[in-house]
Parts: structure tokens; sequence; C-alpha cells
């Protein structure tokens, strides 16, 4: 049994010029779409993650409040979930999985809301990481459609920085020995524990680490939070669909499209959705300088930056009650609007 729904594209060309053939795109939807269907908000997914890692927050009298709204998360191509290196068929398995751009899914995803649900507006996409990439090009992409957008720790683009720090996390999960002739063969244990733990050292803070935050949310040493917590986490993904999801991160690119040709400020101009960018002021490869440049070409958007000690994971407030209140109070406004 699953919780989650499919929606049959069929074959889809990439931008990579490769047929995706019998497209998939799994989704979870909460919440009952209004008779004029105007409370439809897009939540995506980010790195790593699926529905199940994202829905958390969807609760009566949260912002995503499913007895208002009608709430659907696709869950990004190559998440295990959707069509991914890791449930594809011959030919176009593991690495020869194509080259899937966020331009790619973004275009998949709006066929999905048009087709399955006859949306023709949308309230409001907001994402976290590449969630926010997502739907900073829902924007871009689709501008007579979305009224509202809110990018948390993401950003239009992946910056030069932001694409180094993907580089040394790839290079250590390929040294291990089950990546072979482009992709692994096995579950590569060793190359996941050094991503995980190279990672951490990204995902948070210099001040959370100093000051031991984790102590406060069930760890007994920072052994067992870099083992548990982000050990854990990566080894419950597939490796292959980590480099893939990787690769769409790093050519993720509002303009990298037909509509824009690579004129980046083109594209952030033409976005016409209200639009809340909300950094985390401790971000170490989204950061608060790429999004200030970003808000500066843009309509309607406001720089709203999280004050927080918890770097990126900050716009994933779990076990964060503070941020979390940050970012609920901020949607509650942006929605509004």
């Amino acid at each position: 049994m699953t919780d989650y729904q499919i929606f049959e594209a069929g074959d889809v060309v990439l931008q990579s010029g490769i047929t995706l053939r019998g497209a998939k795109l799994a989704y979870k939807i909460f919440g009952e779409l209004a008779p004029d269907k105007s409370n439809i908000i897009v939540y995506p997914t980010s790195y790593g993650a699926q529905h199940y890692d994202t829905q958390w927050p969807i609760k009566p009298g949260n912002a995503l409040d499913p007895s208002r709204y009608f709430i659907v998360i696709p869950n990004m191509l190559g998440n295990g979930l959707s069509s991914s290196p890791s449930n594809l068929p011959l030919p176009f398995d593991r690495g020869r999985y194509p080259n899937v751009s966020m331009y790619d899914n973004v275009v998949l995803q709006q066929r999905l809301m048009t087709e399955v649900f006859g949306a023709r507006r949308i309230k409001l996409v907001v994402g976290y990481s590449m969630g926010g990439m997502q739907a900073y090009h829902w924007g871009a992409l689709f501008p007579d459609m979305v009224e509202r957008i809110a990018c948390i720790c993401g950003a239009a683009r992946c910056a030069p920085h932001n694409s180094v720090f993907l580089e040394g996390i790839k290079a250590t999960v390929t040294a291990d020995a089950a990546y072979r002739d482009g992709w692994f063969w096995e579950k590569p244990v060793r190359g996941l524990r050094a991503f995980a733990r190279v990672y951490a050292g990204w995902g948070l803070s210099q001040a959370f680490y100093r000051q031991e935050v984790w102590k406060t949310i069930g760890y007994s040493s920072l052994e067992d939070f870099l083992v548990s917590s982000w050990e854990g986490g990566f080894l419950n993904n597939d490796a292959n669909d980590l480099l893939a999801m990787l690769w769409m991160w790093q050519h993720a690119d509002i303009s990298r499209n037909p509509l824009y040709g690579g004129d980046f400020k083109a594209a952030l101009s033409a976005i016409k959705a209200l639009a809340f960018i909300m950094p985390s002021e401790t971000d170490l490869y989204f950061t608060v300088a790429d999004n200030v440049l970003e808000v500066a070409n843009m309509q309607r958007a406001e720089l709203r930056t999280i004050p927080s000690i918890w770097g990126h994971r900050a716009g994933n407030p779990v076990a964060n009650p503070a941020d979390f209140r940050f970012l609920d109070q901020a949607l509650k406004e942006l929605l509004a609007r």
C-alpha cells in the first residue's frame, strides 16, 4: 500500500535530447480542491527527500493548512518515487539514467497540475533548498499562472561556490569501490558514510557546533549526531538517485531554457508572482548574498532572512521551533496578501 499517486506522463523529451519513456511523477495531495480551484499550493521536495520527509508542516492551524488549501507535493524526479535511476527499467537504469534538468522537472509538474487537476492559477509554490529552486522555476516558467512563490534556503540558480561544494561530496561517494563504469553496482556504504560526514560540515553552521546544539535535540555526543542523524539519513538513499539529483542541482538555472536563452536577469524580472525569498543568515552554500542579487532584479520580491544558527537546516526546522515559527508566520503573511 502507498499513500501517494502516480501521474503517468508518457514519453517525455528532455532538454538533453533523451526521451524519458513512460515518465512517472509521484505526488501526494492534502485537503480538498475548491470548486473554483483557487486554493492550490504546490510544495516540491528537496534533495534526497520524499514527501514523507517534507509533509510534516501540513497541519491545521499552520500556514500549510489542509483545511483551507489543496496542497500537492510532487516528488522530484530522481528521488526514488518518481522516475529515478533506482526504479527505471533497462536501458536507462542506474548510471544510464538521463540528465534531467530542473526545467524538465517543473514542466512535468505543471502538466500534473493542469492535466489532472485542471489548475489555471497556483496560489503558492513553496519549497526548501532544491524545492525552493523549483519554486523559482515555477515563477519564471509560468509567470501568468503563479500568484506567489516562497523560496526557503534556495536560489534561482546554483552558484559557483555551491557547485564546488557539490563536487566535493560527489567525489567522496564516487571514491567508493562500488562505483564502476559510471554508476554504483552495489550500495556504497563507506562512500555514503563519508558523504554524510562531509555534508554535516556544510549543512549546519559553525555556531551550531560551537554551541553544541545537537545536545538539545536528542544526541548524546557529536559522534552520535554524525552517525545517527547524518549517516543514518543518507544510508537510506540510493546512491545513483543521489547523483542524479545532484546533477539537477548543479545545473539548475531559471534562465537555462528556450524561454530565456541564458539571460538570468530577464528570467528574474519576468517573475510576476509576489515572492518571499528566505535565506538563512548562516547558510554556507545557499547564501544571503546570492538572494540579495536575485531580489534586486525581481518585480515583487522581498528578502526575509531567517535569523538562525542552524545554517541550511534552518529552512527545514523539524526540531527547531523558533525557526519554524519564523517561516510559518512569513508564509501566513504571504498567503494573506
